[in-house]
């Protein structure tokens, strides 16, 4: 996780309903509200060691209460007779015997990254259940800062209108610009202002969805904060992963980023028409894209001109149809 940029950490996150023309009222939703309690968990396993750990509630959850615990790992800190503080993982079933030498401190590093996306792994199967019983097929749009998400989701917005009426949910870390944009091509959007979170992730996407009237509407485009890097890990509960490439980042990209790339069912290169100006090598993007990523199929198009539009939009068409 980035320890930076605040990833994994309990941030403010804004969930704003921006309905097509005319819009309902704003609802701003915050992660670190009372609806989020944060408190230290203690109990006793039933060998009679004990143990505690923090503990995180919904609003109206009491807090004398007992939890079943899961199979499984979990983190264990306590205190030896000499002073020294360690934590190791440990497992329901596991006995506690071990030994330390006088003096010294175990170092542990725990893996947090696996159970956050563990979580988030089950939430994404959840949304994409959801999805699934409403008829509706999802695509996670990713892509740098810049390379073209939000006019390429705005071409096909109009372009599908009238045949394949989708809907919208924007990912970005301040202002609800790109979601406006969209708006304004007839769609409903939920904008998701993240804060310091560099990604959407399936909670967010969850709590956008209860925003959502997606009803006659076959078809949910995520548009994730632009970053390749933490986007590529986190599920949202999506059917379909489109990675864009614009021709001015560079023929190398795919070999720098690659887990992104490998992720990906599409990549779309975008701003063809700029290739010549930018002195993209073409092929050498494709063959990069194609040496990471063999399973994606390739767009080559520029959302500003057409040029290569209707093959995107044909691929739309298909998912809509299966």
């Amino acid at each position: 996780m980035c320890a930076e940029c605040g990833c994994g950490q309990v941030e403010r996150f804004g969930v704003q309903p921006l309905q097509a023309p005319p819009a309902r009222p704003v609802r701003l939703v915050e992660a670190d509200a009372p609806d989020h309690v944060e408190h230290t968990h203690e109990h006793v396993h039933a060998d009679g060691t004990r143990h505690s750990h923090p503990h995180v509630h919904g609003a109206g959850h009491e807090d004398n209460h007992e939890h079943p615990h899961e199979a499984g790992m979990h983190a264990h800190t306590h205190t030896h007779a000499d002073g020294t503080t360690h934590s190791h993982p440990h497992a329901a079933d596991d006995g506690h015997a071990h030994e330390h030498a006088a003096g010294k401190t175990a170092r542990v590093t725990l893996d947090l990254h696996q159970p956050i996306l563990a979580r988030n792994d089950r939430l994404a199967e959840r949304n994409r259940g959801y999805l699934r019983a409403k008829g509706v097929f999802a695509v996670n749009v990713l892509a740098s800062p810049g390379a073209g998400k939000t006019t390429l989701l705005e071409k096909t917005l109009a372009a599908l209108a009238a045949e394949l009426p989708a809907a919208v949910i924007v990912g970005d870390l301040a202002t609800a610009r790109d979601a406006e944009r969209l708006r304004s091509a007839g769609a409903p959007v939920v904008q998701i202002t993240t804060g310091t979170v560099c990604h959407l992730d399936a909670e967010m996407v969850a709590r956008g969805l209860e925003q959502l009237e997606l009803d006659g509407r076959p078809l949910l485009f995520l548009e994730n904060v632009g970053n390749l890097v933490c986007p590529a890990d986190f599920d949202l509960g999506e059917n379909a992963r489109v990675v864009l490439l614009s021709v001015t980042e560079g023929e190398d990209k795919p070999l720098k980023y690659p887990p992104v790339f490998r992720s990906a069912h599409v990549v779309v290169v975008s701003k063809s028409d700029l290739a010549e100006a930018a002195g993209c090598d073409l092929e050498a993007l494709r063959r990069n894209v194609r040496a990471v990523a063999p399973q994606a199929r390739i767009f080559e198009l520029s959302a500003r001109t057409g040029q290569g539009l209707a093959a995107w939009l044909d691929w739309l068409r298909g998912l809509a149809r299966h």
